[in-house]
């Protein structure tokens, strides 16, 4: 690893021991290998410490971090990213699963594209076991130059994981940090593409896994999900209410505080209010694992083949 590798990946992790090594596997066997990969452990209470011990042990871009107390998701995530030292940055997931060009075709994206200040790829949701359930379509409207149509999409659209891509970090540091309130991670990345345009590789190359033991589904009430993601959330002045109202302030103070044009302001306040008099339509709420499980024989993806560590675990070569 460089002195100051180019890109930095922040791995935030509690009690990731199932799929963690998997995970690792996928992201050190990159065939971009100028980053950092840095772990900071929130005091998981299974195995994962002495997985990424061995991991840190022989890889020297790994950097491995153990907080003497869980924080909570949203708050290690924050810290991650205080931690990394290039002038790119990733969050990776320690159950997600990554192909071997992922990082190359991002970072190559945002050389090619100086005004472009996130890149991700095509995604797919993949079960327990790492088959794919569901190809997902990108249909949101993030490459758009203007402003106010990027933001009208985030809000309008489902979820493309963007929150995952490669980002220019000196614009992750010109917003608000993540919060722990319902779907702060949506106000979030809708922050972010304020500053700028997104590009979407059209190549299949990140794997988000659904298990019942993922955050989401394990914390299915929109209480308990803020919970996890701040463990001061569980006191009586955080009722479900006020967690929906900082969501929807969250969007407004990312539009108050982004660098916009007065009109362009105006466009996002006015998109926002055409949304929140959409959500009480039916299906306002869809997820993406809520989709249909694709047909097999339209599938032609084969993880082994396209994520470093898998073919071995299956014990063949790709």
């Amino acid at each position: 690893m460089t002195a100051h590798p180019r890109l930095s990946i922040g791995l935030p992790v509690y009690n990731g021991e199932e799929y963690l090594a998997e995970s690792l596997d996928a992201l050190l066997g990159q065939t971009y290998t100028d980053f950092e990969l840095v772990i900071t452990d929130n005091a998981s209470t299974d195995g994962t410490q002495e997985i990424c011990r061995a991991y840190a042990a022989r890889d020297a871009r790994v950097r491995y971090l153990r907080l003497s107390r869980n924080i909570g998701a949203a708050p290690n995530h924050n810290y991650v990213f205080t931690q990394c030292r290039g002038e790119l940055f990733k969050w990776a997931s320690h159950d997600d699963l990554y192909a071997r060009d992922l990082l190359r075709r991002c970072v190559d994206a945002l050389d090619e594209r100086p005004d472009v200040i996130l890149a991700h790829a095509d995604q797919a949701v993949i079960d327990a076991d790492g088959k794919v359930k569901v190809p997902y379509e990108y249909t949101l409207a993030t490459d758009s130059p203007r402003a106010p149509e990027r933001f009208r999409s985030m809000l309008f659209e489902p979820g493309g994981d963007d929150f995952y891509g490669v980002m220019r970090a000196d614009v992750l540091r010109r917003v608000k940090p993540h919060g722990s309130y319902h779907h702060a991670d949506r106000t979030f990345v809708a922050e972010i593409g304020l500053h700028g345009p997104f590009h979407q590789v059209p190549e299949l190359l990140y794997f988000r896994r659904d298990h019942p033991t993922r955050a989401e589904r394990a914390n299915p009430s929109k209480r308990s999900r803020c919970v996890n993601l701040d463990p001061r959330r569980a006191g009586p002045l955080h009722p479900t209410p006020r967690l929906l109202a900082e969501y929807v302030g969250g969007f407004v103070s990312a539009v108050r505080r982004a660098p916009l044009s007065s009109a362009d302001r105006r466009a996002c306040y006015g998109h926002l209010a055409m949304w929140m008099a959409s959500r009480a339509r039916p299906g306002a709420g869809e997820r993406v694992e809520d989709r249909a499980p694709a047909d097999p024989a339209l599938l032609t993806v084969s993880l082994d083949d396209l994520v470093a560590g898998r073919a071995d675990r299956h014990g063949r070569q790709p």
